[in-house]
């Protein structure tokens, strides 16, 4: 009897310690585990933004003119040349102001021939007038050359007479130079309102001409959002035919997509982990089989309050200069960058979610044979996704990535 119990304990100990073991093993292979590897610790800060063409020409609504009524419009992505219409604005009222303006000019020509006859007319009426006057002159003095022979009231006659003559003379000497300033100063008039009007049609003729909107280089069309055809809660439209635009209305955009960048906002608060010159890797939302390679060109020296959110925060405008292209880019697609913030060598590496705080203990949960042991560890560095350590963990070790005690009673 005693040695059949001695076996029946036994057996139920093994039992036991066979259920705990596989207890154990059940647990450590239901939660998510990851090997500690000693390798290159790359921390980084994530950052959504946009793709913007290095060069890009925005072609806007004339700044003069009015009735800016879009009659014909590229469409979106269309592929134009140098030269090529994008934009055609109704003509129909500047056309009629040029007939006016037109007609004027004609007029002011005309003033300015009937100016000038009447000019040579009354210039010419005076100097006849003052070539009779110096010919009366003449006849005076020689009347006076005689006054030897002739008593002295006649003599003192032809001499008043003679005195008379040459006033005359200096009168309408005057007469005809005055004719002549007061001519030409009518001549300048008509000339000054001819060439008021002649600007007036050279005018209008440019807004005409600034009416059709040429490409100024080979490119892509991208048409860009009416913002005064949108409403509360639905985003502005783009723009199309049979729009009205303001003056300076910016309506399409032509990128230059050779050479492309990122544009993106960091928060206030991590202005101080970037600096210029650090490495950047970019994926374009719409290109997802292509990681992007760059370098952090520019951050605004001053910092934009962002109204997205309440209350407002202030973000640093960023730039990532893009050292790949790829013709399936477009101008505001959406992309994520990573900017490299630390580099550290042969170190051990975790994920972030391995490394947990238990009081003022940093642990790790280490995966043995059927246990799962608590393991005091070293930080090294801390970074988004990844946590380098300095001690407590080898190479090769696994560990879990959720607490045992948090996944059973999850269970």
């Amino acid at each position: 009897m005693k040695a059949a119990a001695v076996v029946a304990i036994a057996v139920v100990v093994a039992l036991s310690v066979a259920a705990a073991a596989a207890l154990r093993r059940d647990t450590s292979i239901a939660l998510p585990t990851a090997i500690a590897a000693r390798t290159m610790f790359i921390d980084f800060m994530q950052l959504r933004g946009e793709i913007r063409p290095v060069r890009s020409i925005v072609m806007t609504a004339p700044s003069t003119g009015s009735d800016l009524q879009i009659i014909d419009l590229a469409t979106n992505g269309a592929k134009v040349a140098a030269g090529d219409v994008v934009i055609t604005f109704d003509p129909t009222t500047q056309q009629r102001t040029l007939e006016t303006k037109r007609s004027e000019l004609k007029q002011a020509e005309s003033e300015i021939d009937r100016t000038v006859a009447e000019q040579r007319r009354r210039v010419a009426s005076a100097q006849s007038e003052l070539d009779e006057a110096k010919k009366a002159l003449a006849r005076a003095q020689l009347d006076v050359q005689g006054n030897e022979l002739r008593p002295r009231i006649d003599a003192e006659n032809f001499v008043i007479a003679e005195a008379n003559a040459r006033e005359h003379v200096r009168e309408l000497e005057k007469k005809v130079e005055g004719e002549r300033i007061a001519a030409q100063a009518d001549v300048d008039i008509a000339r000054q309102k001819r060439a008021k009007a002649l600007y007036d049609v050279q005018d209008t003729e440019r807004i005409i001409a600034s009416l059709q909107v040429h490409a100024p280089m080979s490119g892509s069309i991208s048409l860009l959002p009416n913002f005064r055809a949108g409403g509360p809660g639905r985003a502005a439209p783009e723009f199309r035919r049979g729009d009205r635009a303001w003056f300076g209305a910016q309506i399409a955009e032509l990128p230059d997509l050779t050479t492309v960048q990122m544009t993106a906002h960091v928060d206030e608060a991590d202005r101080g982990r970037i600096q210029i010159g650090r490495d950047v890797r970019v994926r374009v939302d719409a290109v997802p089989d292509r990681e992007l390679t760059g370098t952090l060109k520019d951050i605004s020296v001053v910092a934009k309050p962002d109204f997205t959110s309440w209350p407002p925060v202030r973000n640093f405008d960023v730039i990532v200069a893009l050292f790949d292209a790829d013709p399936r880019l477009r101008s505001g697609m959406s992309a994520s960058a990573r900017i490299e913030l630390e580099r550290l060598p042969d170190v051990l590496v975790v994920p972030t979610g391995a490394v947990f705080q238990r009081g003022a203990a940093t642990v790790v949960y280490v995966v043995g044979r059927g246990a799962i042991e608590n393991r005091p560890v070293t930080v090294l560095r801390r970074g988004r996704d990844q946590i380098a350590l300095a001690s407590g963990l080898r190479d090769g070790e696994r560990v879990t990535l959720r607490e045992p005690d948090q996944e059973g009673r999850s269970r």
